[in-house]
């Protein structure tokens, strides 16, 4: 099939015409069609948009979180990779807008009437977030009625009343609202203070992939008590969220028997990584790796390369690093080729190729390596991820300065004033 020519991202799309929208995976391939968006409506600042209702064939409806998406426009949605498949659940923090927005009665905040919201439009910010800047209201026509002669004006959403509900229905998400705009790590700090009811109820109401963010910064009690309060179905929707590494982590601190239960309710694919995972003893090279780096082909000019740097879903230290293998590019790869680092793609042009500028001096692990080994490598040559190869030099995965910092920190560090403890430098030295 062709694929579509990706197109630069409109700064405004207004979501009732979004409806319909075909949606493209990389290859150029329609997996499905736009059937509606999901916003979360907030105490303070305007609702954010999170994701699409996608419908696929069969008409089973799932989520796409715009954090996959890298072209929407009228006429097509591109992601990033294939869709999860299981079934979309709104959530009591969770809008749409075509089902719920689109009709609804809302009051000019200037005193010159009402209307119903015919549109809405959502713009993409600096950040990257999508936020609700716009609304077109078809304005009450003679007698308070609403009718085809009502004037039709699109408005500032800080210009109207009524858009987010009743006060009954904001109660529910004042919580939530008020702690929307924190980072991942600091959420689980305040969710780690709150007494256990509080916290469990707060943990409910987060979407998956906030969920899955959060419980990746927290310690062990905490989330193993938060995936054991939730039902099968969304504990394994999180956990399909969560980074294979970090999801085995919790699966090593959950009972065998829950275990077993939650990865018989993951997606197929996501649940061979986690089992990969959990063969290898937790401080070695194999139980710290993320077995989903950016892995590129040597035929990749340095402008996809970039491309693929930028993904959100990426962190930091493993952006940083290009691994360049032949085919399979899926873990476990072909053989091993070498790495770009990020500084040396940022200086060479953007048609060379990739093969062309490997390091190939890289210092690899093997998944038995300890924790220790993986330590001293970063730190002497000054890198922020390594590759953890198998002895026929496939990529198995790569360990990030952050999977090692995470476990070189005591179990208790989130809630202790005391620095780095003598536990920690215990691990170093026997991993």
């Amino acid at each position: 099939m062709t694929q579509p020519t990706p197109r630069p991202t409109v700064s405004r799309v207004y979501l009732a015409r979004l409806k319909g929208t075909a949606v493209f995976d990389p290859l150029g391939d329609q997996v499905g069609r736009v059937h509606d968006v999901v916003v979360i409506m907030r105490l303070r600042g305007a609702p954010r948009a999170v994701g699409l209702v996608v419908e696929v064939s069969g008409k089973r409806r799932v989520f796409l979180p715009l954090t996959r998406v890298t072209s929407i426009d009228a006429g097509a949605v591109i992601t990033t990779g294939l869709l999860n498949i299981r079934r979309f659940e709104q959530r009591a923090t969770e809008t749409l807008v075509v089902g719920q927005l689109l009709d609804r009665q809302v009051t000019f905040r200037d005193g010159s009437g009402g209307g119903t919201v015919q549109d809405v439009a959502m713009e993409q910010q600096r950040n990257r977030d999508w936020h609700i800047t716009k609304v077109f209201v078809r304005r009450a026509g003679r007698g308070g009625l609403m009718g085809r002669r009502g004037e039709g004006v699109v408005v500032d959403i800080d210009e109207i009343n009524g858009l987010a509900g009743t006060p009954e229905q904001q109660g529910v998400t004042s919580l939530l609202a008020t702690l929307e705009d924190l980072k991942a790590a600091d959420l689980a700090d305040v969710l780690h203070e709150l007494p256990t009811a509080r916290r469990l109820e707060v943990a409910s109401g987060l979407p998956d992939e906030r969920l899955a963010d959060v419980l990746e910064e927290l310690g062990e009690d905490d989330r193993v008590e938060i995936v054991s309060s939730l039902d099968l179905e969304r504990a394994g929707a999180v956990l399909d969220a969560m980074e294979p590494d970090d999801a085995a982590d919790l699966f090593r601190e959950l009972p065998a028997e829950k275990a077993a239960e939650l990865l018989a309710r993951m997606e197929p694919e996501e649940a061979k990584d986690v089992r990969r995972l959990l063969v290898y003893e937790p401080y070695t090279a194999g139980g710290l790796m993320t077995t989903e780096p950016l892995v590129l082909s040597p035929e990749v000019t340095v402008a996809t390369a970039l491309a693929h740097a930028r993904r959100q879903d990426v962190t930091p230290a493993l952006s940083a690093m290009l691994f360049v293998v032949r085919p399979p590019l899926e873990t476990p790869t072909g053989r091993f080729l070498g790495v770009v680092h990020l500084q040396r793609a940022l200086r060479e042009p953007p048609h060379e190729l990739i093969g062309g500028i490997l390091d190939k001096d890289v210092e690899q692990l093997l998944p038995e390596d300890d924790i220790g080994k993986a330590t001293r490598l970063l730190a002497t040559y000054n890198l922020t991820a390594l590759p953890v190869v198998d002895a026929d030099r496939r990529l198995l995965g790569a360990v990030s300065v952050d999977d090692v910092l995470d476990n070189l920190l005591p179990d208790n560090w989130r809630g202790a004033d005391e620095e780095v403890t003598d536990e920690a430098m215990t691990r170093t030295a026997h991993g």
